[in-house]
C-alpha cells in the first residue's frame, strides 16, 4: 500500500472509530475531511496550554484520552473531564477563537484527526447537522463538569478510582499505562491514598498491576465499587448524542 493510500485509510479509520465523526453523513463529512491531519499523541503531550488560542480541533480514535485538568494553588491539579474516541478537543463549543481555559494533556498515546478551527467554524456555518451535533456534544461535555464536580465532593476516592477505571477502560480497553503518581494527580488526592486504593483493588481481584501498567480483571466487580457517575455519563452521551448523532 503506497503512502497516499494508507493515510487515506487512515483517515477512514479516524471517521469510523471516532463516535462524533461516525455519525456524519457524506456531505457533512465532505466539508472536513479535506482539511483533516492524521496525528499521533504520546503520553504526556501538551495538547492545550491555559490561555492559548486554540487553533486546532482534535478527534481522538482507537485507545487515545486526554485529560482536561485544572491547576491550582500550590502546584496540586485535578481532572474535571476525559475525552477519548467519544468526543473532541477543543474550539468544539466556541464561536471562533477562544483562548483555552483548562490544560489538556495526553493520558494514553494513540491517533486523532486534527481539524483547523477556521475549517471547523466555516463547517458549523454550513451544516446544521454538524453545527446542532457539537451543540449537543458540547451538552454532554458540561453534564461530564457537572458530574465530575459532584463526585469529587461526595465520593470516596475507591469510588471514584473504579469508575475511572471503568471509563478508561472503555476508551483504552483492559490494559491500560498509568502510573499510581499519575493517577493520584488526575484524582487530586496523594499517591499513599491512591496506593493504598489500587492495592486493595488487586486484593480483590478486581484489577492487576505492575509497573505503569494497570490491567482490568474484573469489570463487573468494579461497577460494584464504583459510584453512579459512570453509568450516568453513559446514558446521558446516549440520550444526547445517539448512534446516528440525532440524540437518542
Amino acid at each position: 500500500m503506497d503512502l497516499a493510500a494508507d493515510e487515506l485509510e487512515r483517515i477512514d479509520h479516524a471517521f469510523a472509530r471516532n463516535r462524533l465523526l461516525a455519525t456524519f453523513p457524506r456531505e457533512a463529512r465532505a466539508l472536513l475531511e479535506p482539511f483533516g491531519e492524521l496525528t499521533d499523541l504520546a503520553p504526556g503531550d501538551l495538547v492545550l496550554r491555559r490561555g492559548e488560542d486554540v487553533g486546532h480541533s482534535l478527534f481522538p480514535f482507537g485507545s487515545t484520552m486526554v485529560s482536561m485538568i485544572v491547576d491550582v494553588d500550590g502546584g496540586r491539579s485535578i481532572e474535571v473531564a476525559s475525552i477519548g474516541q467519544e468526543g473532541a478537543i477543543g474550539g468544539i463549543v466556541s464561536c471562533g477563537q477562544a483562548p483555552a481555559f483548562t490544560r489538556a494533556v495526553t493520558l494514553i498515546g494513540g491517533p486523532a484527526l486534527s481539524v483547523p478551527m477556521a475549517a471547523l467554524e466555516d463547517a458549523k456555518k454550513r451544516s446544521p447537522f454538524i453545527e446542532h451535533l457539537f451543540c449537543r456534544y458540547s451538552d454532554f461535555l458540561l453534564a461530564q463538569v457537572m458530574q465530575s464536580l459532584a463526585c469529587n465532593a461526595f465520593h470516596s476516592v475507591d469510588a471514584r478510582a473504579a469508575g475511572w477505571l471503568l471509563t478508561a477502560q472503555d476508551r483504552a480497553g483492559d490494559r491500560l499505562e498509568l502510573t499510581q503518581e499519575a493517577f493520584a494527580g488526575l484524582l487530586g488526592v496523594q499517591r499513599t491514598t491512591v496506593n493504598a486504593v489500587v492495592q486493595q483493588l488487586q486484593d480483590e481481584n478486581l484489577i492487576s498491576k505492575r509497573r505503569g501498567v494497570i490491567h482490568i480483571v474484573d469489570r463487573v466487580g468494579l461497577k460494584r465499587r464504583s459510584c453512579d457517575c459512570h453509568a450516568a455519563l453513559k446514558s446521558h452521551y446516549a440520550r444526547v448524542i445517539g448512534a446516528g448523532g440525532s440524540g437518542g
